[in-house]
């Protein structure tokens, strides 16, 4: 049996909540950040900091030890091997490494990219950019009106197909995609499969080999860790085809002056000096996680979004429009919501005042906004430090909303 998350006792591990009364409805944007975290960074940059890969001195061995550790702890984390991931800044530039680097390498004009209506822009924008310089024709997986991806033509659009890129979870409807499905189909069609994990990898257990897919993305500033890291996991054979995407120090084994030999797959394409600390702050909140449990994670996560519903049903029946699956079994505790007409902007503003944090805008998914014919909406996203009082302060802060523009 999964031993239940205590809320209470998690938030005690985040100094931020520590002053005054702070509802942090926005964890799907970023993640606040333990103790843990924050003091395994500050301890590296006390005692060990020096560059990795290059001193032959023990604090730059030490430095190298930790780097390579982290590697190997979000590596487990995801089920693939260290050799397999490659540290980049975030998803988005983990998108973009695999776009220029296996898109360029295996793609030309007339070629095919499946996508989804639901992308993230970290998706979507680099293969715009991309078919707008090859010639290649993107396709998309629509979005039905409960939030869900239509697979009713999968194989037909699937047709002629190199390369499918979906997300595992998205950041405004919270659903969560069929991925083996869709990587089995993909595959079946002869499609390499890249799989956005941004929303996913922070809330439900992964397993890129369950998974089936290619090539996996995440960021580390939504699983608890901190900004400016993230990575690619990608099968071996991948990673060892494609070319470097970033030019410079560390991802060469030999430099002339008329060429150069690329460094061992995962270095190759981690260019300069890394995130150093960064990685050393990823290693801890994977440890933190792994100690709370992915289970337990999932559970409370499933809790507060039931409640969330229930109670924004109760508050306002059937008035205002909640986006996305309404069984939470299909969704992350991503809340996205339309409220008596007013902007999301001006809903989120109020809440502030009122020390609720929610997120407002077109979440970097403007196709998606469309598809919903919103221009915005505003957003709460539930974490492992929320409980259910954090929801009620989100209904009671509406309330007030109310009074000002109803």
């Amino acid at each position: 049996m999964t031993e239940a998350l205590d809320s209470k006792v998690v938030r005690k591990d985040f100094p931020i909540f520590n002053e005054g009364k702070l509802v942090y409805l926005d964890s799907a944007s970023s993640s606040q950040k333990p103790t843990a975290v924050i003091e395994a960074m500050s301890r590296y940059y006390e005692t060990t900091h020096a560059n990795v890969h290059r001193g032959v001195y023990a604090i730059a061995e030490e430095a190298t030890r930790l780097y390579e550790d982290a590697r190997a702890k979000v590596a487990s984390f995801l089920g693939g091997r260290a050799d397999e991931l490659v540290f980049t800044k975030n998803v988005t530039e983990a998108c973009n490494l695999f776009v220029q680097s296996w898109g360029r390498q295996n793609l030309k004009p007339g070629d095919v990219v499946l996508l989804t209506q639901m992308e993230h822009h970290a998706m979507l924008v680099p293969w715009l950019m991309l078919a707008a310089q090859l010639g290649v024709e993107l396709r998309y997986l629509d979005v039905t009106d409960d939030g869900y991806l239509d697979l009713t033509d999968l194989e037909a659009k699937l047709q002629g197909v190199k390369f499918v890129g979906v997300t595992a979870a998205s950041n405004v409807l919270g659903t969560l995609n069929p991925i083996r499905q869709i990587t089995d189909a993909a595959h079946s069609a002869g499609a390499v499969v890249f799989v956005d994990g941004a929303q996913s990898a922070p809330h439900v257990a992964t397993d890129v080999a369950a998974l089936g897919c290619d090539a996996f993305g995440w960021t580390g500033h939504k699983l608890l860790g901190p900004t400016g890291i993230g990575g690619l996991w990608a099968k071996g054979e991948i990673l060892e085809a494609i070319p470097p995407f970033l030019g410079g120090g560390e991802m060469i084994r030999d430099v002339r002056l008329d060429g150069f030999e690329a460094n061992d797959v995962p270095w190759k394409f981690e260019a300069g000096t890394p995130p150093i600390a960064e990685a050393v702050g990823l290693g801890a909140a994977i440890d933190y996680l792994n100690a709370l449990g992915m289970d337990a994670v999932r559970s409370h996560e499933l809790e507060l979004t039931q409640y969330a519903f229930d109670a924004f049903q109760a508050a306002y029946g059937d008035s205002n429009k909640v986006h996305g699956p309404k069984n939470v079994a299909d969704r992350t505790g991503v809340f996205s919501f339309e409220y008596k007409g007013i902007h999301p902007h001006d809903l989120a503003q109020v809440l502030d005042e009122h020390g609720v944090c929610v997120r407002a805008g077109h979440h970097c998914a403007k196709p998606l906004m469309r598809c919903l014919n919103v221009a915005a909406t505003a957003r709460a996203s539930f974490y492992v430090y929320n409980d259910t009082s954090d929801i009620d302060a989100l209904i009671n802060a509406l309330a007030e909303v109310d009074a000002l523009f109803c």
